[in-house]
């Protein structure tokens, strides 16, 4: 126990590690998410937030309900939760000392919803790229540019930023709209950046489909969470999701980002400054999306019919 406190939060065992090859302990995520609080907390602000926690000699984990023993000055929404038919208390983190008490618990990676609390109003679209196994960055990279295009083909215009892992996230900040007309509107999006070059990225739900292609993950919208900007991620040195300007993506890689690194590196707010303005949705694109299926639902669909045809091809 190390008796510290900031801000009236009592901070213990800062000097453990964080988790095996996090090359950092719990007193450098405290020192990191406080030194870069003004930039996290806007994300994170007036929004269901998830946390991805590792307590010592345990596995990870996502905690999504708050404990028991939540602190009274830690706010709360509740969200029904369909798959599980009940209310979860989620946490909102919208000040510093929310934020330190997340950090004491050892939650290290910061995941919310593209939606507010209490409106659900979704204000991004987010296109989340997944390399393929084995790629380099500059895969992914080249396929962030596709979505780009069709994103300047569509009149809209987004920012990007690495995902922590090995991916990249763009974002698009929306204009409000029916969150049915947002999740096909994601749907078209990376429709239209894969026909830009059908070669390189591809939008197949189904992990074995994608032959080795990047795959444009168009299901994250409605209450579905994206790790946020400035989260450190539970990765080997222990990066972070960080803001790069589309100009820089050929000559970064997502290692030079991480809890040692970003403070020094940084200055001003990147994310906040390469957002654009909120966008009205095109209708076309809207209409074209509504006509793409939902992948979650195609996906269970077409899983059913290949395991019957393989039952049947065992008779």
């Amino acid at each position: 126990m190390s008796g510290e406190e900031r801000d009236g939060v009592p901070l213990t065992n800062l000097d453990q590690a964080l988790f095996d090859g996090a090359g950092a302990t719990k007193r450098d995520l405290v020192d990191y998410v406080d030194a870069m609080r003004e930039r996290i907390i806007p994300v994170l602000s007036d929004r269901p937030l998830s946390v991805v926690r590792v307590l010592r000699g345990q596995g990870p984990f996502m905690q999504k309900n708050v404990p028991k023993y939540t602190p009274d000055y830690v706010k709360t929404v509740k969200v029904w939760a369909e798959a599980s038919k009940r209310e979860i208390s989620y946490a909102v983190c919208d000040d510093r000392k929310t934020l330190l008490w997340f950090a004491n618990q050892r939650a290290i990676e910061y995941h919310t919803t593209l939606t507010y609390a209490g409106t659900w109003d979704q204000t991004h679209i987010c296109i989340d790229l997944d390399p393929p196994e084995g790629a380099g960055f500059s895969t992914v990279v080249a396929a962030a540019r596709l979505v780009r295009q069709a994103l300047a083909d569509s009149g809209l215009e987004g920012t990007v930023k690495t995902s922590g892992a090995k991916g990249v996230h763009v974002f698009v900040p929306i204009e409000k709209h029916e969150i049915d007309d947002v999740a096909a509107a994601t749907r078209a999006i990376a429709a239209r950046a894969e026909r830009v070059d059908p070669a390189l990225a591809t939008t197949a739900f189904i992990r074995e489909d994608r032959e080795g292609k990047v795959f444009l993950d168009a299901t994250r919208s409605g209450g579905v969470t994206v790790v946020s900007a400035y989260s450190p991620r539970l990765r080997p040195g222990t990066p972070v999701s960080f803001p790069v300007a589309w100009s820089d993506l050929d000559s970064v890689s997502p290692a030079d980002f991480t809890i040692h690194t970003v403070p020094k590196l940084i200055s001003g707010d990147p994310w906040a400054e390469a957002m654009p303005a909120r966008q009205t949705l095109p209708a076309d694109l809207i209409e074209e999306g509504h006509t793409i299926p939902v992948a979650r639902v195609q996906a269970m669909h077409e899983g059913k019919r290949r395991a019957k045809a393989r039952r049947e091809a065992l008779e």
